[in-house]
């Protein structure tokens, strides 16, 4: 069976009649909402980034776990508080990432909160620079129920892949998928979905051929040619491709750099998933990295009220009211991909 076909099959075996009532209710608040003008919500969110860490082994350029550039502290999700947060949601949840910053393999108990909400039906992925992936983690992953597992592959040779992934080792991470692969067909399991994602960035566009020869020669199941988020582009960045359909920015042939896409006043990811920092910090959306746009805190509160609470309602009101009053959302492209 084809690996896409059988990772759809995999999402629709989540189903039950409690989350597709759920789905319904939040698109239909979602049109209804875009259509009047005004905040709606039913339901609760269709997915869930929980983020396992801000620690990272790695100083990527654009990244502030890289950087070590937050505000807000360093530390790991206590375990008590993510079970707590998955029972309250787990009935209505089809889909969590456990990524957000940081590097979740550094978390001491990472398979085991995979494991506990892979156990509750969830579809489960996770986003790895794979310098983790021991014979034993790769075992212990493939063990978990895991469904997609993404590894960073931002360049082909080691001189390329350590312009960007700083700090990183690019045998690691092949030594690394060599070992789940290994593991997945030893164990004849058809999870985790395993995917290579290339963030396309000046220094690594020339291999963007070799990515997709190195995915198939490995076996991986599928390779993603995903466009970077330049925090400083208003005046260019070796960073941005020259390629231009992998660049989100445009060459106003003036000096200066501009988004390609238009704001709409409105944004999907508001009615139907949010992201969790370690600490229980709940946040719009991935681009408010240091969560400067807090919407409540799951160490004082339930999901669910703080989800339909007037905080979050306030907000999504103000999206669709004007979304480039949003500092956040300025350098938005929701987070394009590009499919190899």
């Amino acid at each position: 069976m084809h690996p896409l076909l059988a990772d759809g099959l995999n999402v629709l075996s989540k189903t039950t009649p409690l989350r597709l009532w759920n789905a319904a209710q939040v698109v239909g608040s979602y049109l209804l909402s875009k259509a009047t003008g005004r905040a709606r919500h039913r339901g609760l969110p269709l997915a869930l980034s929980f983020e396992p860490t801000t620690s990272c082994n790695l100083r990527c350029p654009e990244c502030p776990s890289g950087l070590r550039s937050f505000t807000r502290p360093t530390g790991m999700l206590a375990d008590d508080l993510f079970k707590k947060t998955i029972d309250e949601v787990a009935s209505r949840l089809w889909y969590l990432i456990f990524y957000f910053q940081g590097e979740p393999y550094l978390h001491p108990h990472f398979l085991e909160l995979v494991q506990y909400a892979a156990s509750k039906g969830i579809y489960t992925a996770t986003s790895t620079n794979a310098h983790y992936l021991t014979d034993q983690n790769a075992r212990r992953t493939v063990e978990s129920g895991l469904d997609r597992l993404i590894i960073s592959l931002d360049g082909t040779t080691q001189e390329v892949y350590q312009q960007y992934r700083v700090g990183g080792k690019l045998e690691k991470v092949l030594e690394g998928t060599r070992n789940i692969m290994r593991w997945r067909k030893k164990l004849k399991s058809s999870t985790p979905r395993v995917i290579f994602q290339f963030l396309v960035v000046g220094p690594n566009e020339h291999q963007i051929a070799d990515a997709r020869a190195l995915a198939q020669a490995m076996g991986v199941d599928d390779v993603w040619f995903k466009t970077a988020q330049i925090y400083d582009y208003q005046h260019g960045s070796p960073l941005i491709p020259t390629i231009d359909y992998y660049s989100r920015y445009e060459n106003n042939h003036n000096g200066t750099w501009s988004l390609k896409n238009r704001l709409l006043n409105h944004c999907w990811k508001m009615w139907h998933s949010c992201v969790i920092t370690w600490d229980g910090l709940v946040v719009p959306c991935c681009f408010d990295k240091d969560a400067e746009y807090r919407l409540g805190d799951l160490k004082h509160q339930s999901f669910t009220s703080l989800w339909q609470g007037q905080k979050y309602q306030g907000f999504r009101q103000a999206l669709l009211k004007g979304r480039d009053q949003v500092e956040m959302c300025r350098n938005c492209t929701e987070g394009t991909k590009v499919w190899g």
